[in-house]
């Protein structure tokens, strides 16, 4: 939807009805100069994909996908690959069985459930 935006800084989403939508990936993908992103209002139970939804998105400092339904989805490899600036992470509702996704190397705080990681 927004693949390749790269001059797009901030996006409004808070009115957009997302839920019959299966397939989020790449989403968001090579829009890197993103840096503002309010997701709060997605309804994310029907989807599957998620795999590289954030890639390349460069300048984005902090997400909160606390809201995101992730029950049904299947693949998330990349989600958050070369997201350099990502420094907070809120996934406390997300379902993280095994192998659905890999974090990005370089933020220091994420939220996974009731467990919070630091990069040392």
């Amino acid at each position: 939807m927004f693949h390749g935006c790269n001059d797009i800084t901030e996006i409004d989403l808070s009115k957009f009805d997302t839920s019959l939508v299966t397939d989020m990936s790449t989403m968001f993908c090579d829009c890197g100069s993103l840096s503002s992103l309010n997701l709060s209002n997605f309804n994310t139970s029907l989807v599957t994909d998620m795999g590289s939804m954030f890639q390349n998105c460069y300048s984005l400092a902090s997400l909160n996908l606390s809201n995101f339904n992730t029950s049904l989805v299947t693949n998330m490899w990349g989600m958050f690959q070369n997201c350099y600036s990502l420094a907070s992470l809120n996934l406390s509702s997300f379902d993280g069985r095994s192998g659905k996704f890999r974090f990005a190397k370089n933020f220091p705080t994420f939220r996974f459930g009731f467990t919070t990681f630091r990069k040392s």
